[in-house]
């Protein structure tokens, strides 16, 4: 199980007690979920179609509820790509027998708007109090929505074909201090997302998934200590191979100096240090400086390895000198 799926079905068994709240979830899931449908007897049906059974279990009971419609549960099977169930809530087309009482249902649930007109973003009066707006993105979040596992990356995202629903959803999302949702279009689909991982945290708490908030947060938190455990060993690592490069070239900077003009031209200061490190290889600048009598710091260790460092470059320099000297003046074999 996804934990996308996990986070919708502890959702789907959170149950609001004010009507308001009730009405704003419901028409949040009908406005993302629901198909009307008209009958060749020109009746008026709803539809609300969902993969996940607890779902549909919570518009059931919303249904009947709010509106104690009549209403049935139909299980279809996919035939094709992932082979699923779909559950559609099939509200009855006799639930409103009058065209008046269908209209005042319509625009109650915010598919209409007062003109009788369809009303493209969200009813005002549907998230007018702060727990119906919860209640409302908690139902977008369900008919919708999808959150990524933490272990991956950070992203949660509702769906849309409308781009005037998604304008109108970022605005309520964004109306929650540190929230900061986007919209992204992908071919025909409006998306509006949630990149960081404070502010997925926040929405989750806000629509009431706690559980699934703490699984985040663990999640989230193993995540980055393993991250930064990883970055303290890359950087030892690279550290260390630094460390072992430098050693690697003053031991050949010494070792040229010792096969040219020998150890013994430099000075004592420097002849002790060249030893040293001859001896002792894979020991770092701080610890060369300890063997030393007296001990001098890494800095002083440094500075001498540069002295080196110049004197070996010297004497490379004459000897590619000198060995260019030489070709030129070599005579050619048939001369």
């Amino acid at each position: 199980m996804t934990f996308s799926t996990q986070t919708k079905d502890e959702l789907a068994h959170i149950f609001p007690h004010k009507k308001c709240c009730q009405l704003a979830e419901l028409s949040a899931l009908i406005r993302l979920d629901g198909t009307i449908t008209i009958s060749p007897q020109h009746k008026v049906g709803l539809n609300v179609t969902t993969e996940n059974a607890a779902v549909a279990r919570k518009i059931f009971r919303l249904a009947k509820q709010v509106y104690n419609m009549d209403t049935e549960v139909r299980v279809l099977r996919r035939m094709r790509l992932r082979k699923k169930n779909l559950y559609c809530v099939r509200f009855n087309q006799q639930f409103l027998p009058q065209e008046t009482n269908k209209h005042e249902f319509f625009k109650e649930i915010g598919l209409l708007g007062e003109d009788g007109a369809v009303l493209p973003g969200i009813k005002k009066s549907l998230v007018k109090k702060q727990c119906c707006k919860r209640s409302y993105l908690r139902g977008v979040f369900l008919g919708a929505g999808s959150v990524n596992s933490p272990e991956s990356n950070y992203h949660l995202e509702i769906i849309t074909n409308s781009s005037e629903f998604a304008q109108a959803l970022t605005n309520l999302i964004n109306e929650f201090d540190g929230l900061n949702a986007k919209i992204s279009v992908r071919k025909k689909w409006n998306i509006v997302y949630l990149k960081e991982s404070e502010q997925i945290v926040f929405f989750l708490n806000i629509i009431g998934a706690h559980q699934a908030l703490l699984n985040f947060e663990n999640i989230r938190i193993v995540k980055g200590m393993r991250n930064q455990v990883n970055r303290l060993v890359n950087c030892e690592t690279a550290n260390l191979n630094k460390t072992v490069n430098a050693s690697i070239k003053q031991v050949e900077n010494i070792k040229l100096i010792e096969n040219t003009i020998g150890i013994d031209k430099l000075s004592p200061r420097l002849q002790e240090i060249a030893i040293l490190r001859l001896n002792n290889p894979d020991v770092s600048l701080k610890e060369l400086g300890e063997m030393m009598m007296p001990a001098i710091s890494k800095s002083g260790v440094n500075h001498r390895m540069r002295k080196i460092e110049d004197l070996a470059e010297e004497l490379r320099n004459s000897m590619n000198l000198k060995g260019k000297r030489l070709k030129k003046i070599k005579k050619p074999e048939n001369y």
